[in-house]
C-alpha cells in the first residue's frame, strides 16, 4: 500500500492556467481548496464553477455563492455574475470561455498530477455495481477513491476528477452515455490506465437506431488504447467481443459459463439468499456465495474480481469481500416489514435488468405471493411496447401471481403481456402514477408477500417503498 499523500494544492494562478482562463479579480497566489457547482453546497473556502445548464444558469447565483464564504469563482461573463470592477479585495474572479469545458480541464489536470491510477467502467447494465464491488476489494490493498453515486456524464466525471486532489492510489469511475461520442469526451477527460467494458443492452435505445449502435457508442471505451492500456472485457456478450478484437494493449476477460480468463461456473440462485457460484482464474479456484440478487450481478462480482486480480489483490481477500458485500440503497436491497418482504431495486430500470431479477426472485418459494410492481422503463424508443410487453410474460412464467403496472402506454404494454401469459385481469393492474400505485399498496399486499419494487427513476418507484414502510409502522 502507498503510504498517505498530502493532497495537492493549487494557486490562484496555476488553478486558472489549468482552466484556461485568465484572473480579472483577486491575488494570484491566494490558494484553492474544494470545488462545487452547486451555491447551496458551498462551504468556506470553496471555488464556485458558474455552469450554464438547460435549466439554470450558475452566474445568476455567484452572488450566493460569495455570500457562503466561496475564496473564488469561475465564469464565462463576469458581469453577468454581477463583476464590473477590478480588484485585489474579495474572491478572486477566473473568466474562461466556457464553464462546463474548464471544469473538465480542471478535472483532467489534478488527474494527471494526482498520480492515481485510473480505472474507467461502462456498459449498459451495472456499472455502479461493479464500481462499488471493485473499490470494495481494491480498499483492501490502496487508497480508492470511487465516484458518487452515477456520476458519470460530462459534469459528473469532471467532479469526480477533481476529488483525485487528496491523492489516491486508485480511482474507480464510471463512463455513461445516451448519444454518440459522449464517452469518447470522457475518456479524453479521464484518461484511464484500465478500462472496463460490462455489457451491451437496449438501455437508452430512443436515441440509437439499432442495439449494435449503442454497441458501437460503448466502443468508444477503447479510444486512445495503446500496449499499456488495460482492458476488462465481457467475453459472454459478443458485441463487446467483436469490438475489442483489435485491442492494442493487455486484455482480461470475464464470463458466466464461458471461456475467459476470469470466468464462474456451477451458478446457482439462493432466492432472496443471493447466488452462489464457482470461480475460475489463472491460479485456482474459488467457491462464494454473494447476498446480490440474478445472474446479472455474478457478471458484475467477474468483472470487479478481474480489476481486483490486474491489481494484484489476494484472491483470498477477494473472495472475503464479495461475500461481505450487498446491494447498494435501492439496487435490490431486502427490507424487511413484520411478515412483508420489499426488494427495493427503484433506482432504475431496464429490460434485461427487470428480467434477471424478476428470474432471481421467481426461486424463492418461502413466500405466500410474488408480486411485481413494475414503473414503466423510458428511452427505448419504437421497441418499448414490445420490450415492456416481454417483461410482462416473464414476470409471469418466473412465478410472479401479481403485476402492478405504474405510468402510461408502456405500463399498459407490461399489463398485456402479463394477461397474455396467464394472469387473471384481477391480477393485473395499472395506475397512471407512483403515488396512486402507493396508495393502492395497502389493498394488494398480503401477509407473507414477496413485493419487488422496481422502475425507471422518471416513474419515482420509492414512492411506493416508502408507502409500504409507513403501511408497516
Amino acid at each position: 500500500m502507498v503510504a498517505n499523500r498530502e493532497d495537492l494544492v493549487f494557486q490562484t494562478d496555476q488553478f486558472a492556467m489549468a482552466t484556461e482562463g485568465r484572473i480579472v479579480r483577486g491575488k494570484p497566489t491566494g490558494r484553492v481548496g474544494g470545488f462545487v457547482i452547486d451555491s447551496r453546497r458551498v462551504k468556506h473556502g470553496d471555488v464556485f464553477f458558474a455552469i450554464r445548464g438547460a435549466r439554470l444558469d450558475g452566474h445568476a447565483f455567484v452572488s450566493e455563492a460569495v455570500h457562503r464564504g466561496a475564496v473564488g469563482v469561475v465564469v464565462s461573463d463576469k458581469s453577468a455574475a454581477g463583476f464590473r470592477h477590478e480588484s485585489e479585495d474579495g474572491p478572486f474572479v477566473v473568466v474562461v470561455r466556457d464553464t462546463t469545458r474548464a471544469l473538465q480541464l480542471l478535472g483532467r489536470s489534478i488527474r494527471r498530477a494526482s498520480g492515481a491510477s485510473v480505472v474507467a467502467i461502462t456498459g449498459s447494465i451495472g456499472k455502479t455495481t461493479t464500481k462499488e464491488i471493485a473499490s470494495t476489494l481494491l480498499s483492501s490493498r490502496y487508497r480508492v477513491f470511487r465516484s458518487m453515486g452515477n456520476f458519470n456524464n460530462h459534469i459528473g466525471l469532471a467532479l469526480s476528477l477533481l476529488e483525485l486532489r487528496h491523492r489516491p492510489d486508485v480511482a474507480v469511475v464510471e463512463l455513461g452515455m445516451n448519444h454518440p461520442g459522449e464517452i469518447s469526451e470522457l475518456v479524453d477527460i479521464a484518461e484511464p490506465e484500465m478500462r472496463v467494458w460490462t455489457n451491451v443492452a437496449q438501455v437508452h435505445s430512443a436515441f440509437f437506431k439499432s442495439i449494435d449502435a449503442i454497441a458501437d457508442a460503448k466502443a468508444e471505451i477503447l479510444k486512445g488504447a495503446t500496449s499499456a492500456t488495460q482492458l476488462v472485457a465481457n467475453a459472454s456478450d459478443p458485441r463487446v467481443m467483436t469490438r475489442t478484437s483489435q485491442f492494442p494493449g493487455q486484455l482480461c476477460t470475464f464470463g458466466v459459463e464461458t471461456d475467459a480468463d476470469v470466468r464462474a461456473t456451477k451458478v446457482r440462485g439462493l432466492g432472496l439468499a443471493g447466488m452462489g457460484a464457482t470461480i475460475h482464474f489463472s491460479t485456482g479456484s474459488a467457491a462464494i456465495r454473494t447476498p446480490l440478487l440474478g445472474e446479472g450481478n455474478v457478471a458484475n462480482i467477474l468483472a470487479a474480481v478481474s480489476i481486483a486480480l490486474q491489481f494484484q489483490v489476494p484472491m483470498e481477500a477477494v473472495v472475503a469481500g464479495v461475500s461481505k458485500f450487498v446491494a447498494q440503497p435501492q439496487r435490490g436491497n431486502i427490507i424487511r416489514l413484520g411478515g412483508l418482504t420489499v426488494v427495493d431495486d427503484t433506482y432504475n430500470s431496464n429490460p434485461a435488468a427487470l428480467k434477471q431479477i424478476l428470474e432471481a426472485l421467481g426461486l424463492e418459494k418461502n413466500c405466500s405471493r410474488h408480486v411485481a410492481v413494475l414503473g414503466e422503463m423510458l428511452e427505448l424508443g419504437d421497441q418499448g411496447p414490445i420490450l415492456h410487453k416481454e417483461c410482462g410474460k416473464v414476470a409471469v412464467e418466473a412465478g410472479f401471481d401479481q403485476v402492478v403496472a405504474v405510468g402510461g402506454s408502456l405500463a399498459s404494454a407490461l399489463a398485456e403481456g402479463a394477461r397474455a401469459a396467464g394472469l387473471s385481469s384481477t391480477s393485473v393492474e395499472v395506475f397512471p402514477t407512483s403515488d396512486e400505485a402507493a396508495d393502492r399498496m395497502p389493498e394488494i399486499v398480503q401477509h407473507g408477500d414477496l413485493v419487488l419494487v422496481k422502475g425507471s427513476r422518471g416513474i419515482q418507484m420509492e414512492r411506493v417503498v416508502e408507502r409500504l414502510k409507513e403501511g408497516s409502522g
